[in-house]
């Protein structure tokens, strides 16, 4: 099946979303005109599904890669998903546990916490406007994690790179680290989604602005960093559009000539 000649793949935190989680008007006539011309558009995050959905309704999006590549879905069909190894987050759990670090599981249509009340989960999920979810120190045993949030400061992840090399660490803010399969990206999710749709790498397009968008940036035929994009994420991109905030996806779909 081919869905039309290009696709465009955009995150969401930095990129679609302002920092004030709003979503820029210029953006969402940039989208809609967008879709209008034909092109496909669909979602790239490292967020649950449940944790968009509100984008998807405003911007009439179906398709995304989600949890930095671990559950992929085209028009409500789920096409890809990789939980996360139970016995090795019970291990990774019982170990940061003992460091004084909590997790935060997550599976298709909810987040639960390892351990309640803990101030990097409050600091870290009130970012993404969230607050501290529900708890359940075994949520991971009943359900499939495609993802995992370990919350400690940078100088304390080492460890868990070394001694988990089943997972890969992510980081996201100060406190706070993606966990995900080994090999587990951005990349490889839209891999799965144009290699069943039958579009050449070519022509797939995607925006980004964190450092779980470097693997997507390089990947596609065209990867553009957002203006407030971290400096390695631009590094790897083909083109660096304005900021999110300063008509950044209107400016970049119009030099890239996919939207008039």
């Amino acid at each position: 099946m081919n869905v039309g000649r290009k696709i465009v793949f955009f995150d969401i935190d930095g990129t679609l979303l302002d920092e004030q989680k709003q979503l820029p008007l210029s953006t969402i006539e940039a989208v809609r005109r967008l879709k209008q011309s034909g092109v496909y558009v669909a979602i790239a995050t490292g967020r649950a599904p449940f944790m968009f959905e509100h984008v998807r309704k405003q911007l009439g999006i179906d398709s995304f890669v989600s949890f930095n590549g671990q559950y992929v879905v085209f028009e409500g069909n789920v096409l890809y998903k990789q939980p996360l190894r139970r016995e090795k987050i019970r291990a990774l759990t019982e170990e940061a546990h003992k460091n004084g670090h909590p997790l935060v599981f997550m599976d298709a249509e909810k987040m639960r916490a390892s351990i309640s009340d803990h101030p990097h989960i409050h600091v870290s999920m009130a970012s993404l406007k969230f607050a501290h979810p529900p708890v359940d120190p075994l949520y991971y045993e009943n359900k499939d994690i495609y993802q995992a949030l370990l919350f400690c400061r940078a100088e304390e992840e080492e460890p868990y790179v070394r001694n988990y090399p089943e997972f890969r660490f992510v980081r996201w803010h100060d406190v706070s680290t993606d966990v995900l399969p080994a090999g587990g990206s951005k990349a490889e999710g839209i891999r799965m989604m144009i290699e069943k749709l039958g579009i050449d790498k070519k022509d797939v397009y995607a925006f980004g602005d964190g450092l779980n968008d470097i693997e997507m940036l390089s990947f596609v035929g065209t990867g553009v960093a957002m203006g407030n994009a971290h400096e390695e994420v631009k590094r790897v991109a083909d083109f660096v559009t304005k900021p999110v905030d300063k008509e950044g996806i209107w400016y970049g779909l119009k030099q890239l000539q996919l939207i008039r």
